[in-house]
């Protein structure tokens, strides 16, 4: 494995989550492919789970692992060609980025949407210049249209769940005060439909995902009927994709926030949320914490889903 980016990278779902489960057994039983190994974790935007859940992955691998903050402590950074750098911003990201891949083995990179431009956003230009310049096989930390990392956490977390051969996923759209990316659904979707579930979107008018992700999910604007029988509930606030909206919030009804009566009607489904999850607007205290939850379980397998990606680009080296 080169890059890690969508759910095709990961190759045979089944494969994979056999992998996943092994890991999981013995985490620490793969540290001979890490030893004298470094990888490094390039952080454009804030992270708590990523962070420390990959983090520990590398460590648990046997590897020397760096995190650098470009916007704590490193030069800022200039990611346009054919710009006059007469601004802040001190080096440009093609002499840093070969500089970078100097000191390492393996490269893990987290940058956002900036919603400025969505050509730029959805060609995911910086992750695709670590890709060409680094020298280094590449992995999305969550990148402006995908969070893959995520993604495959929350598909161990429902096979590991699943109560029967062909459960029912719901991502629900839910309100949130600030314009989100659409990375994690993006993903989420990705996965979904690559795996072995009834997959349902539900969110209002105006919040149609990019197709390329959507593919063959049931599109339902009816979030009460999208609930009923699911057996997993997926949260997550995304901004507007299409244009002209592009990023922008178009809808705050607050009756999309999970809440019991949502769940009343489903076939007692699991909560699941990636986290951060701002309480009273994703989802109600009372369904977050309830026994359905599984945001903490979901969380722990960030570690795992890191461990399987690193491990596997390990291999390939």
């Amino acid at each position: 494995m080169k890059t890690f980016i969508r759910a095709k990278d990961l190759g045979n779902f089944q494969e994979a989550l056999q992998e996943a489960f092994e890991v999981k057994k013995n985490r620490f039983g793969y540290q001979h492919l890490g030893k004298n190994k470094t990888l490094l974790i390039v952080f454009f935007n804030s992270s708590l789970r990523t962070r420390l859940s990959t983090q520990k992955a590398g460590m648990n691998l046997g590897m020397n692992t760096i995190v650098l903050d470009i916007n704590q402590g490193a030069w800022k950074l200039e990611t346009e060609r054919g710009v006059v750098m007469d601004g802040d911003k001190t080096e440009h990201i093609l002499e840093a980025i070969p500089v970078m891949g100097n000191y390492c083995d393996l490269i893990g990179v987290r940058s956002f949407a900036q919603f400025e431009n969505k050509a730029y956003d959805y060609q995911e230009t910086i992750l695709q210049q670590f890709i060409q310049y680094s020298g280094r096989p590449v992995f999305s930390m969550e990148s402006a249209t995908a969070h893959p990392l995520q993604a495959f956490a929350d598909l161990i977390t429902i096979e590991e769940y699943r109560k029967k051969p062909h459960p029912k996923v719901v991502m629900s759209w839910a309100p949130h005060p600030k314009a989100l990316p659409q990375a994690v659904p993006n993903s989420f979707a990705d996965f979904m439909n690559e795996a072995d579930v009834e997959f349902v979107i539900t969110h209002p008018k105006g919040y149609e995902l990019a197709p390329e992700f959507v593919r063959n999910a049931h599109i339902e604007y009816d979030q009460m009927k999208a609930f009923e029988g699911a057996d997993f509930v997926y949260a997550k606030n995304w901004a507007a994709y299409q244009d002209p909206n592009y990023g922008k919030i178009i809808c705050t009804d607050r009756s999309w926030t999970v809440s019991s009566r949502q769940m009343a009607v489903t076939n007692n489904a699991y909560f699941m949320h990636c986290l951060p999850v701002r309480r009273n607007m994703i989802v109600t205290d009372e369904v977050i914490e309830s026994p359905q939850s599984l945001v903490i379980p979901e969380a722990a397998n960030r570690e795992i889903s890191a461990e399987v990606v690193i491990k596997r680009m390990l291999e390939s080296l």
